[in-house]
């Protein structure tokens, strides 16, 4: 019989075991997803369902595998919301020149020729 099988196991986080700075490295550096769904149904009748998808994992992981949806999110990303008001700004441009446009030309017009 050996001396170690006669003490209880030592406490979580103490000793040789891993602790939360290596679990969270590993956790980053792979990856974790966790899905549920929540369905609500009366009757046979689906009055609510709920898709739940959480994914924890590092930057460069996420971006490893195809989510960079920050980045193009104008609440999270500052070069997203001046790429959002640059396409804006563009789009009222263009209105207001084709309103000045309209302006001219039915300017032109004589009474007789408007519609």
């Amino acid at each position: 019989m050996t001396t170690a099988s006669r003490f209880p196991p030592e406490p979580y986080g103490q000793g040789s075991g891993a602790n939360l700075a290596d679990i969270l490295e590993r956790v980053l550096d792979k990856g974790v997803v966790i899905a549920g769904d929540i369905r609500i149904n009366l009757l046979d009748i689906e009055l609510l369902t709920i898709k739940l998808r959480l994914i924890v994992a590092s930057v460069d992981k996420a971006k490893e595998m195809g989510i960079d949806w920050w980045e193009t999110d104008p609440a999270l990303s500052s070069r997203a919301r001046r790429d959002e008001l640059a396409r804006e700004n563009a789009e009222l441009r263009e209105r207001l020149a084709r309103l000045e446009e309209l302006e001219l030309e039915s300017g032109r017009r004589t009474p007789k020729e408007a519609p």
